[in-house]
């Protein structure tokens, strides 16, 4: 019966003991307290980061469609270009003809 009580007191006291060294918890609480700022200011920094990141798929929509509209502009531009490369070869050759026929005479 003795050893039962000497059992049960030293566990009381080592609960005691153990209680009385958790009932501190305030350095833990702010330790908390700052991973839930982290936490927040990461959610705030990836937000941020997710509308960057639209915005710069945005941005690189428009210049590819202002680029479509250039390369487009540049093509009706060659085929103008050669169309009036082959309109100037035909009248150097008129009036090479022309000029031939005078000298002919």
């Amino acid at each position: 019966m003795k050893l039962s009580t000497t059992l049960k007191a030293s566990l009381a006291a080592a609960c005691v003991i153990a209680f009385a060294g958790c009932t501190d918890l305030k350095p833990i609480q702010s330790q908390v307290d700052d991973l839930k700022s982290q936490v927040s200011k990461l959610q705030s920094d990836t937000a941020k980061a997710s509308s960057d990141a639209a915005a710069a798929k945005s941005a690189a929509a428009s210049a590819s469609s202002a680029a479509s509209a250039a390369q487009s502009t540049a093509n009706q531009a060659l085929s103008t270009a050669q169309s009036n490369s082959t309109a100037i070869e035909a009248i150097n050759e008129k009036i090479d003809r022309m000029f031939k026929k005078s000298v002919s005479k």
